[in-house]
Parts: C-alpha cells; sequence; structure tokens
C-alpha cells in the first residue's frame, strides 16, 4: 500500500467534503459516526439514520427538507444494506450522492466512518516512521 498517495487521497476527498457540506447535509448511521467526521472538521448539517422511525418515515422525512444529500454510511455489509434502502426510498425525490463512501471504501482498509480519524492517524504515524527510520549496517 502506498501511505503516502492513499494519505493525500482521503485528506483530498475530506477537504472536497467540507465544502460541500456547507451546502450538502451528510446522511451517517449514528453518534459515533457523527463525532468521528466533526473530528476531521466536518461543520455541517449531519443527520444520524437511526433515530427511532422507520427507513421510510426517515426519507419522507429528509424529502420535505432537502434536494440533495451525501450518503455516508458505513462500507461493509450492513451499511451497504442501508445505503441501498435510503437511495431506493429517496428516489426521483431527493439526489442521493454516494461518491465519497466509495472512495474510502476503496482507499482505506477499514469498514466503518467511525474509524477513519485513527486510520488516518496510523497512516500519518507509518509514514512519519517511514521518513525517519535510518537502516545501520553492523
Amino acid at each position: 500500500m502506498d501511505y503516502e498517495k492513499s494519505l493525500q487521497d482521503v485528506e483530498k476527498t475530506l477537504t472536497d467534503l467540507i465544502e460541500e457540506n456547507q451546502n450538502v447535509p451528510i446522511i451517517v448511521e449514528g453518534d459515533k459516526d457523527i463525532e468521528a467526521l466533526r473530528k476531521l472538521g466536518i461543520t455541517g448539517t449531519i443527520i444520524r439514520v437511526h433515530i427511532g422511525m422507520s427507513i421510510a418515515d426517515f426519507c419522507d422525512m429528509i424529502a420535505k427538507k432537502y434536494r440533495k444529500i451525501i450518503l455516508l454510511t458505513d462500507w461493509d455489509h450492513k451499511g451497504g444494506h442501508l445505503c441501498y434502502a435510503l437511495k431506493k426510498n429517496l428516489e426521483s425525490r431527493v439526489k442521493c450522492n454516494t461518491r465519497y463512501r466509495k472512495i474510502f471504501a476503496q482507499i482505506t482498509s477499514i469498514r466503518t466512518l467511525e474509524s477513519l480519524p485513527s486510520w488516518i492517524t496510523t497512516v500519518q504515524n507509518k509514514i512519519y516512521l517511514n521518513r525517519n527510520h535510518t537502516f545501520t549496517s553492523p
């Protein structure tokens, strides 16, 4: 894995996400996902899916308020099913951007959004160690 390239790609994606989130809300699974995004500098609207209502009711609520959203569910099996269900329920009512989810899934070795801040720290540390580690011969 090219850690430097992966980190650059994630940082670029985060920069784009921060900018787009100024006008477009992000839909996530839970509170830990919101905390992770806040740690990464996301300051715009973030909406948690799991708020005690059905997917259909949640989507109706979203469709009444927004014309465009960013779907950022986890990229594990459960998150994939949730993303599909949300997109299907919002179809033709709300434009759903899943680009960021796809990019994070392709670049990182993690499966959940809440793991992204620690993944970034780990990769930064690996890059630092690789740059500063010198080998000496006996």
